[in-house]
């Protein structure tokens, strides 16, 4: 940018190019390719020793008291929440991994116990009930490794063993994601100002149609660097789409349109159009008749080539000069 002090006074060295001081709404927006899917895998590790006899396949949802898989031709349980299965449960246990488990006996429809934390033996009553259903030995325990828990149903995403394989504690058995179809987006860290859980963005589907998607998370990945390449470094960010929108879709690749922020009815002039000042900050070069003054003007947006500005006596409709 050129250099040139802030006065009032016109001049009359006109500039090679002019344009106009506009009035409008200024939008920061950046259009990124997504990747339509059903977002990042979870791995479901085995708890339990034994042969793998059974697994669902893959794209096969699961839902609540469903089995994930079978080990000795019986039933590992998917159930709802937040707290992963870290013990046995039996009668005298008591916290919140046993309200959570009598929750979900409960939505299957068992009933007899109160659901209040403590594995009493009305609990174990219901349990020894729940498992002559399933087949299982009526011990009235729940042990370690018979339940899976997960946000809500599942869908099978990958296998990470084989029927006939032997398991033992902690080996993969299969991974899944959610059913709900989400849009993920890789960014650049320095994009982070894109990005605002529950912000509106705009996807535009394989046959053109835009439609509103919803951020609803975002992560830093890292990649490791191959051979003499450095880590890389993302901001991978996950997007929901309405259930319609996307309900015949398989995978695909999406624009998505993000909207970091937006000023209205607001004075602009071209990025170009800025002066460097010699005392500091920005101006614009006013051409009046035949003759031009410098106006300083404060910044704000900068979107599309546009900068926001207010000055002392700058309006709508004035004529800038563009340096060469």
């Amino acid at each position: 940018m050129v250099r040139e002090e802030a006065s009032g006074e016109p001049r009359s060295d006109l500039p090679p190019a002019t344009a106009q001081v506009s009035r409008q709404t200024l939008v920061d927006r950046q259009t990124e390719s997504g990747t339509l899917g059903y977002g990042t895998a979870t791995t479901v590790p085995g708890r339990l020793s034994g042969t793998l006899t059974w697994l669902p396949a893959t794209g096969a949802t699961v839902k609540r008291g469903q089995p994930l898989y079978h080990v000795d031709n019986e039933p590992v349980l998917l159930l709802y929440g937040s707290l992963p299965a870290y013990r046995t449960l039996s009668p005298g246990a008591e916290g919140a991994d046993v309200e959570q488990f009598e929750r979900n006996l409960r939505a299957l429809g068992y009933n007899g116990f109160t659901v209040d934390g403590a594995y009493s033996s009305s609990t174990a009553s219901a349990v020894r009930e729940w498992q002559e259903d399933l087949g299982l030995p009526e011990t009235g325990t729940v042990e370690l490794g018979r339940v899976v828990y997960a946000a809500g149903q599942v869908r099978v995403d990958s296998h990470q063993a084989t029927v006939g394989d032997p398991l033992q504690p902690g080996a993969d058995v299969l991974g899944y994601t959610g059913t709900a179809r989400l849009v993920t987006v890789e960014l650049d860290p320095s994009d982070q100002r894109l990005v605002k859980k529950g912000g509106a963005v705009t996807v535009t589907l394989p046959d053109g149609k835009a439609v509103a998607g919803k951020i609803v998370s975002s992560q830093t990945v890292v990649s490791p660097g191959e051979g003499m390449n450095p880590d890389e470094t993302k901001l991978e960010v996950t997007i929901t789409l309405p259930a319609s929108s996307a309900a015949s879709l398989d995978e695909a690749t999406l624009d998505v349109a993000f909207t970091a922020s937006q000023r209205e009815n607001v004075l602009t002039v071209p990025v170009a159009a800025l002066l460097a000042l010699a005392e500091g900050g920005y101006g614009v070069q006013v051409v009046e008749g035949g003759g031009t003054r410098i106006v300083a003007v404060e910044t704000g947006l900068f979107a599309n080539g546009q900068v926001e500005v207010t000055g002392t006596g700058l309006t709508e409709g004035m004529t800038v000069g563009m340096p060469s």
